[in-house]
């Protein structure tokens, strides 16, 4: 990124995801480190994001990307309850390719050269162990190894804060928060999915589920032998019969155009990111009769998770912050109510009032 090219410049100045308070553009010749350092907000505190690692097909599409991705983890940090704000980074190539100890080490450096201002964590394309490398340079680096000071995978706390947004709408919608006997939809089994299966089958909720991958699904059936039964894909499964919940938990832009006319479930609450396609689609949902809980707000688990992870990690202490999600997701939907919106509109004016008051009450000291 020696030459910044005006397509880069005009990204970075007429973004639609203005308001930013830093761009950093990272390159390392000797490592072959492409990298893009968006912090959106410290209102709150250190910005925290992930590092996504993938191919752009353009400069001008990753600085885009970061800049979105950074608003939208200051307004997941906000609404977690978390003394961050938000940042993100993004690196560009093929991590199966391009990825080395080198790369990652000058990466760090670049991360450890804004002196704190910005936190780094996993994301698409970077794992626990590239955070090892990450913090041999930073020690602004969180999603480390348990072996080297970190709490490892966060799957487990996103999947418990999604089922807290589960009985949220549950309570919001039918009047009790039990999942009991309701029948639950979940497109994509990972990490997450997996354990999201295994709440709701504790609560005696049926389950169907769906994912690309024939091993991830055998492995849920082996796994429960009852009460849950696979489909072959999504279009299966949102037009399932007498579904009351659809989680997507795979790729974003699940509720579209072609979706929403056809999902049967009266809720949607899922671990995805960027749930929405395009801002049209909850009004959408909402003509439909459809209770959307906000995508950034109930999947927060795993970023609750990193945060606790620069203290010292507590699990139990993690989880019980968790488990405020259910709380958060009952005051989204009463505020949505109160102010005639949708509720993802609603989650982002609570995000917004706390980051102002933030903002005014640093400048006041």
């Amino acid at each position: 990124m020696t030459d910044v090219s005006a397509g880069v410049l005009h990204t970075l100045f007429h973004s639609d995801q203005g308001g930013h308070e830093q761009v950093v553009l990272c390159q390392d010749r000797a490592s072959g480190l492409k990298a893009v350092i968006a912090i959106h907000s410290t209102a709150l505190g250190p910005a925290l994001g992930g590092t996504r690692f993938y191919p752009y097909a353009t400069e001008e599409e990753a600085v885009a990307d970061a800049l979105n991705l950074a608003r939208g983890m200051s307004y997941k940090n906000a609404m977690a309850g978390l003394d961050h704000g938000g940042g993100k980074a993004v690196i560009i190539g093929d991590p199966d390719t391009v990825k080395t100890e080198e790369l990652l080490l000058a990466y760090g450096r670049f991360v450890a050269s804004l002196g704190g201002r910005y936190v780094t964590a996993c994301d698409v394309g970077t794992y626990v162990a590239d955070m090892d490398v990450v913090a041999r340079e930073c020690r602004w680096t969180t999603g480390r190894s348990p072996e080297n000071g970190g709490a490892g995978d966060s799957s487990v706390l996103t999947s418990f804060g999604v089922y807290q947004g589960m009985r949220a709408s549950a309570q919001h919608l039918w009047g009790s928060p039990s999942l009991a006997g309701r029948k639950v939809g979940i497109a994509g089994v990972g990490k997450v999915g997996r354990h999201l299966v295994e709440h709701l089958r504790a609560e005696g909720a049926e389950v169907v589920i769906t994912d690309v991958r024939e091993e991830a699904v055998g492995r849920i059936l082996a796994a429960h032998p009852t009460g849950v039964t696979a489909v072959a894909d999504t279009a299966t499964l949102i037009r399932a019969e007498g579904l009351d919940i659809y989680a997507p938990c795979a790729l974003g832009g699940a509720l579209n155009d072609d979706t929403v006319p056809a999902l049967t479930a009266k809720v949607v609450c899922g671990a995805a990111n960027n749930q929405l396609a395009h801002p049209g689609v909850e009004k959408d949902l909402a003509d439909r009769g459809i209770l959307y809980a906000p995508d950034y707000v109930v999947n927060a688990g795993g970023v609750i998770q990193v945060a606790d992870e620069l203290h010292g990690f507590d699990f139990e202490r993690c989880k019980a912050k968790a488990a405020k999600i259910y709380d958060t997701t009952i005051a989204i939907f009463a505020r949505a109510k109160a102010d005639g919106i949708p509720p993802a509109a609603a989650a982002d004016r609570i995000a917004e009032q706390r980051m102002h008051e933030a903002a005014v009450a640093r400048r006041a000291r």
